[in-house]
């Protein structure tokens, strides 16, 4: 299984950017799907999740300004970022909880990292 993320990029405070990540490969079903970030120097932390049946939970420096939401047929998570602040910059990661085809095994699987810069 493979995660493709993409959508990262420079913007200013207070500006917006939607991140995507796209699962691919010997896939049963998708459980859950989440993002999750890694500052400069710092450890990667929990932004938000998403299970199949679209039950939400953020972490609290985001909840009002960042949204996740999933696309299950295409095996897509999205992460519309809202109000960006320069805090918020660091390499987001997407990562998926798969129940693998065909052995049904429960894998956890992390995409590439895009980079979100919040500078003016």
């Amino acid at each position: 299984v493979q995660l493709q993320a993409s959508g990262g990029g420079l913007v200013q405070p207070g500006g917006s950017l939607r991140l995507s990540c796209a699962a691919s490969g010997s896939i049963f079903i998708i459980a859950a799907m989440g993002w999750y970030r890694q500052a400069p120097g710092k450890q990667r932390e929990l932004v938000a999740t998403i299970t199949t049946g679209a039950i939400t939970s953020y972490a609290d420096s985001v909840k009002g300004r960042f949204t996740i939401s999933r696309d299950n047929a295409k095996n897509t998570v999205y992460l519309q970022m809202n109000s960006l602040k320069p805090e918020n910059t660091a390499v987001y990661y997407c990562n998926a909880i798969v129940l693998d085809r065909p052995t049904l095994r429960e894998n956890n699987y992390w995409g590439q990292g895009t980079l979100v810069t919040v500078s003016s």
